[in-house]
């Protein structure tokens, strides 16, 4: 699989290629892990300072 230039992406896809060496009835807990991974990921990048979004509330205390 090609990078896709976030470590934490790149880790999350790489954690896919262990569902290769489990049976079929494990794969659900890797893919499971995965998708919790990735979500934890888009969340902090969500989280990052920076300038708020186009149409998001402003907040007064900062």
């Amino acid at each position: 699989m090609a990078p896709t230039g976030h470590a934490g992406v790149d880790a999350q896809l790489r954690r896919l290629a262990d569902a290769d060496h489990l049976a079929v009835s494990g794969h659900l807990g890797v893919y499971e892990d995965v998708h919790r991974g990735l979500r934890d990921t888009l969340t902090a990048l969500d989280r990052r300072s920076g300038p708020p979004a186009p149409g998001a509330p402003h907040d007064p205390g900062s």
